[in-house]
């Protein structure tokens, strides 16, 4: 079964939260979908869309399980909320927050430690990929966590992200994600273990209501990880149908 992340970002409402609560109640998913609201919206969205399967997550947690830090939020506090997911290293994030790999790894072990499923994105930037860097950089990342969780990996999800495409409309091409995904997929069985090798694999960048079809008929892609899309039920219906028909 393809698995559907919605990253609302800094936007959404209850309005939003309602709309996309009926939508699901008269049309359940035949996938898994799952919602990562801003966290005012979080602590309210569980009980708004009890009646549906639709899981939620959080966009970010604290790389601290407590303490004097003004303005983070620690991962178990993220599960009493409700989350199940939580993305961990977002384009965003490392772009506008400089946060490093280092900081990435450190949120992924708290948040595999509060019971929950970290969405860990990777991927390149566009000076990377123009410099023919795109499989170094992959494999860079994966090793390092590789070696650092060993086996735990296999209890997260992969979302391959490049940098590039995220908010520009302009998803990467099939062959492109297929290249990405072989990368990750043959680090995963190559440095890790078998068990490793069911780890999933997801897409993000520019995934829109058009474009999802053909980015989840690619037999490596197990799931996309969606923006702007995901802020309009209509849309995130129609992303989750078509996991559906690729499941």
């Amino acid at each position: 079964m393809k698995l559907v992340v919605g990253n609302w970002k800094a936007n959404g409402s209850r309005a939003v939260l309602h709309a996309l609560s009926a939508a699901m109640a008269a049309e359940p998913p035949a996938c898994e979908a799952v919602v990562c609201p801003p966290l005012p919206l979080l602590g309210i969205a569980p009980a708004l869309t009890a009646t549906t399967p639709l899981r939620w997550g959080a966009q970010d947690c604290s790389e601290h399980d407590g303490g004097a830090y003004t303005g983070e939020v620690p991962a178990h506090m993220l599960r009493e909320l409700g989350a199940r997911h939580v993305i961990i290293g977002h384009s965003e994030r490392r772009r506008l927050h400089r946060e490093t790999d280092v900081q990435a790894l450190n949120k992924t072990r708290r948040v595999l430690a509060a019971g929950m499923t970290p969405i860990l994105c990777v991927g390149e930037t566009g000076e990377e990929r123009d410099a023919n860097l795109t499989k170094t950089v992959l494999r860079g990342q994966l090793i390092q966590l590789l070696r650092a969780l060993g086996d735990e990996v296999r209890s997260i999800v992969l979302a391959y992200e490049p940098r590039w495409a995220v908010g520009t409309g302009q998803a990467a091409a099939p062959g492109l994600i297929d290249e990405a995904m072989d990368v990750l997929r043959e680090v995963l069985l190559f440095h890790g273990s078998r068990r490793c090798g069911a780890v999933r694999l997801l897409y993000g960048g520019s995934v829109t209501a058009a474009n999802a079809e053909a980015i989840l008929s690619r037999p490596s892609v197990g799931g996309v990880l969606v923006g702007r899309a995901s802020l309009k039920p209509d849309q995130f219906m129609e992303i989750c149908r078509s996991a559906a028909r690729r499941a």
